[in-house]
């Protein structure tokens, strides 16, 4: 592996002077009896938080570092983690069936894909790699699968070594990455279930259900973002939890500046959804529908779509922008007047918690939303509508709104639900010293409600 700079770019190494052994990252302790540290681990029923938070991170992960927007739960934590110790993010391993018949969204996703392994591995700041592996979309065939496993194994272990990643917490958010994550030397496994993937358009169910279920009988610790599905499930899992997801709190509530540039000359006022417009997800019709019945609203859409949007395109008050930097996300949620959460109703919605609730309530907007089951805690903070007449009478209610104690009610609603305090949630729960079988849950008054 080429040494890189923090900004990714390649240093030449020839003619240089002998490089200084890097700090170990296990802790200053001798394995009893001439045990390994991942057996004295596991003699252990759980770890000690010392050596979990130095041991670094290899996270396969659920998106892509370089074209999906940033706030996504494990890339949010995984932030965390590099803070202190080393991470390497393994950008997600194709789960669909390749399917030509998807035209030009085929071709899209496959120069994606290639132009993200043309990056090989880059270091994006002092302790943190990205790297996107060579694989093929062929879990449903298990000679194939055993091939294409094995390349991966290769891969990540020879990349985590020379990261000095030589013990760490391996964690999933992808499960087809099953396989090669319980064959790496860890100290602890982390299933994140936070969706369910299986439902996930043009996955082989079967195989994905497959890893989930191995994942759910051996990982350390798999944690759900959805209450409902993680009482569902959480008996089937060897160890289970539920933590919601965090908010990158600062950067949604505080600040003020000026409306992004391509909302200047667009009529007030504005209802907005800033994120991926997918079929399984966004519910298009309902949406089409509100935006036609309400020609005295703008509704504004920040993000890429998998969707034909040509009818949206053609309504006067509907303004489609593309996927900015998660940077500039707030900015436009701060300009909007009130916030939309058209979902779908399937059980992948069932099964989710989207963080873009909680970056809506850290902004302080008016939400409005069609009903899925994390919004029963957030009761009398966000409007719901479960067709589009309905969704369209209360968006007319939501940009009328305003109500600063109500703004700040939303704010103190998700103000706690930082990401470094998840982060350390969960390591805490791995050393054994927060139970996660508690049943107690914060409510959004900071109270605790018995599940």
């Amino acid at each position: 592996m080429s040494k890189s700079s923090n900004n990714g770019s390649n240093v030449s190494t020839s003619s240089r002077p002998a490089r200084p052994s890097r700090p170990s990252l296990r802790p200053n302790c001798s394995p009893p009896c001439g045990l390994s540290f991942t057996e004295t681990c596991r003699m252990r029923e759980h770890p000690a938080i010392g050596e979990l938070r130095a041991a670094g991170v290899v996270c396969f992960g659920g998106e892509d570092w370089w074209y999906h927007n940033r706030a996504h739960c494990d890339m949010q934590l995984m932030r965390q983690y590099a803070r202190a110790a080393r991470v390497l993010y393994v950008n997600s391993i194709v789960m669909r069936k390749p399917n030509i018949g998807e035209g030009r969204m085929f071709f899209r996703r496959l120069t994606r894909k290639l132009r993200s392994i043309g990056r090989g591995v880059t270091r994006v700041s002092d302790n943190f790699w990205v790297y996107s592996p060579v694989t093929a979309p062929v879990h449903h065939v298990p000679l194939a699968r055993g091939l294409n496993q094995a390349a991966l194994r290769m891969q990540i272990r020879v990349i985590a070594h020379r990261a000095g990643l030589t013990t760490p917490i391996v964690w999933v958010n992808c499960p087809v990455a099953a396989d090669t994550a319980l064959a790496l030397r860890r100290c602890a496994l982390v299933y994140q279930r936070t969706d369910r993937y299986e439902e996930y358009p043009g996955v082989d169910r079967d195989a994905v259900l497959r890893c989930d279920e191995m994942l759910k009988r051996r990982a350390d610790l798999t944690f759900y973002s959805s209450r409902s599905l993680y009482e569902e499930e959480r008996a089937a899992c060897r160890r289970a939890a539920y933590v919601d997801h965090g908010v990158d709190y600062e950067r949604f509530a505080c600040g003020g500046g000026e409306s992004p540039e391509e909302l200047r000359d667009i009529p007030r006022p504005i209802a907005g959804f800033f994120g991926g417009m997918d079929a399984h997800t966004f519910d298009y019709p309902l949406m089409l529908d509100v935006v036609r019945h309400t020609p005295e609203v703008s509704f504004v859409f920040v993000g890429n779509s998998s969707i034909d949007r040509s009818e949206l395109e053609a309504c006067p008050n509907a303004f489609l922008i593309p996927q900015q930097p998660y940077e500039r996300i707030p900015a436009f949620g701060r300009a909007f007047d009130t916030c939309l959460m058209p979902w779908n109703r399937n059980r992948w919605i069932a099964g989710c918690n989207p963080i873009k609730l909680k970056e809506y309530l850290a902004l302080g907007k008016p939400i409005v939303s069609t009903p899925f089951p994390e919004l029963n805690r957030y009761e009398g903070l966000v409007l719901t509508a479960r067709d589009a007449a309905e969704f369209a009478a209360q968006v007319r209610r939501a940009v009328a709104l305003d109500d600063p104690t109500l703004a700040e009610r939303r704010r103190a609603a998700v103000q706690s639900s930082t990401w470094a305090a998840k982060a350390d949630l969960i390591l805490r729960m791995l050393a054994g010293e927060d139970d996660p079988a508690d049943p107690t849950l914060p409510t959004p008054t900071g109270e605790l409600s018995h599940a």
